[in-house]
């Protein structure tokens, strides 16, 4: 089933989202499914877009679907055990909110515990800033918080099509530039 992506406002994307605890119900696989099939239908349709949190599509559990090459998979009850004290700024974007930038601070590297689509336990030592900032914005998801929520200050948030425009302006600004993984 087909699942539009919810866009800023809509109070669903507040929400904690619950722990998966019985990998083998039948309605977590065809959530699975519908998650993968978000991704790749908002990629297809905007162009960008390497992970999705549940949440994001109304389901209120602890899943996320990434692209970061060519296949999608899912992981899920992902947590953040272990923040790197090095930060970085970038200008981020969001599928809730595809026509916004927010100037945002983030670690350089994490490790997340999760499980992938069987249930099996992986750690993910994650040492590049490109998978380290989108497992935490899509973690933020889980829990109710938005890239809005983390703006530096109060005027960095805007328009991508004035970022755009005045990318090299912005680009000063920052440390990190997301590099799209759709060509």
């Amino acid at each position: 089933m087909s699942r539009d992506v919810l866009i800023l406002g809509n109070p669903t994307l507040r929400k904690v989202s619950t722990v998966i605890r019985n990998f083998n119900n039948p309605e977590i696989e065809e959530e699975i499914q519908d998650l993968k099939e978000a991704l790749e239908a908002f990629r297809k349709e905007h162009g960008f877009g390497r992970g999705i949190a549940a949440i994001q599509i109304g389901i209120p559990k602890r899943m996320i679907a990434l692209n970061l090459s060519k296949d999608t998979y899912v992981i899920i009850n992902p947590e953040i055990t272990k923040y790197s004290t090095d930060t970085f700024t970038m200008w981020d974007d969001c599928m809730s909110f595809p026509d916004l930038v927010v100037r945002v601070k983030r670690n350089r590297s994490i490790c997340i515990e999760y499980q992938n689509e069987h249930g099996e336990n992986k750690v993910w030592d994650i040492q590049g800033i490109a998978e380290a900032e989108l497992l935490q914005h899509e973690i933020d998801h889980l829990d109710g918080i938005l890239a809005i929520d983390r703006a530096i200050e109060k005027t960095d948030i805007i328009y991508k099509r004035e970022y755009n425009k005045e990318k090299e302006y912005y680009n000063s600004q920052v440390d990190y530039h997301i590099v799209p993984t759709i060509k």
